[in-house]
């Protein structure tokens, strides 16, 4: 069944689209925003294509739950989640899902490369990135923040395990020497069968007795994904570039807009009201802190 799809990202490629015609924006600024446009419509379509594989399998199932994008902050630290999957069992299957279109590799010691142009480039490794998802929501189950199904009065905990994900299409060198986590990096067409060997080689006959019913896992779901907390981009920032904030205007001031017909009006220093221009709005944006989100002229700027 599933329980909550992948944020929309539509929104957000919208302000950056905007953010393009800002006018302090230069033409650095302009190419970092586009890049920046690239990177979240090319990790949607990803996203896209893993969920369509895991929905395929899993969605139809009430013995499944699955859960997309679920973004937890508890204890002080933040888990991003790509996929998670919670079967009857309460096993919790939290999936990092990767992108590497030529493949990814991994030596002796755990370090991971990937492939572009047909060189290797270094990369942080997605296993202990997982490993601290996992932590995170350990913490959260631990500490209650999600109410557990209980039987003859004790809690039933999850058990909490790890799958990287990567592209059907890419490919996966691994090193000779066995690593403990190596198993769990798969290309996504392969979760099914490696979920079932694993409940296969299950022999915990405990495992029978925690069992709990489809509505039971329905509502630990829907529990575990209220949980989730999207982030609030704040792309001007991200940018450098000021919010357009009504702000006082200087009498008289203004300057023909572009296309000619309507004056744009000049911004006005909170203390003098004299014009200033668009870098000392943009210097007093990133000083925010300094300012109290006003924007003064140079001068003034020197008394605050």
């Amino acid at each position: 069944m599933l329980i909550k799809a992948a944020d929309d990202k539509t929104k957000e490629v919208k302000i950056l689209q905007r953010l393009l015609n800002h006018p302090a924006a230069t033409a650095g600024i302009k190419r970092a925003i586009e890049q920046e446009i690239r990177n979240i419509r090319s990790g949607a379509e990803n996203e896209k294509q893993t969920a369509y594989e895991i929905n395929f399998d899993y969605e139809p199932s009430k013995n499944w739950a699955v859960i997309h994008e679920l973004r937890i902050e508890h204890g002080g630290r933040v888990a991003q989640i790509d996929h998670v999957l919670v079967n009857r069992f309460l096993d919790v299957w939290v999936c990092e899902s990767k992108y590497f279109a030529e493949g990814i590799a991994i030596n002796e010691h755990g370090e991971c490369s990937f492939f572009s142009g047909g060189k290797p480039h270094g990369a942080p490794s997605p296993f202990e990135q997982n490993r601290r998802h996992c932590a995170v929501l350990k913490a959260v189950f631990d500490d209650g923040a999600v109410e557990l199904h209980k039987r003859l009065g004790f809690s039933i905990k999850p058990r909490i395990k790890s799958l990287i994900l990567v592209s059907k299409n890419a490919r996966i060198t691994r090193p000779q020497a066995r690593i403990k986590g190596l198993d769990d990096i798969m290309k996504v067409d392969q979760v099914r069968a490696h979920i079932d060997r694993a409940i296969d080689d299950d022999n915990n006959v405990l495992s029978v007795a925690k069992v709990i019913g489809s509505g039971t896992l329905k509502d630990f779901a829907n529990r575990l994904a209220a949980l989730h907390t999207p982030i609030a981009w704040n792309w001007h920032a991200q940018f450098g570039l000021p919010r357009e904030i009504a702000r006082p205007v200087a009498i008289g001031a203004s300057e023909a807009a572009p296309g000619g017909n309507k004056p744009k009006p000049m911004l006005a220093c909170h203390s003098c009201k004299a014009v200033v221009t668009d870098k000392n709005v943009a210097y007093c944006e990133a000083n925010r802190a300094r300012f109290g989100g006003r924007v003064y002229c140079i001068p003034c700027q020197r008394t605050v």
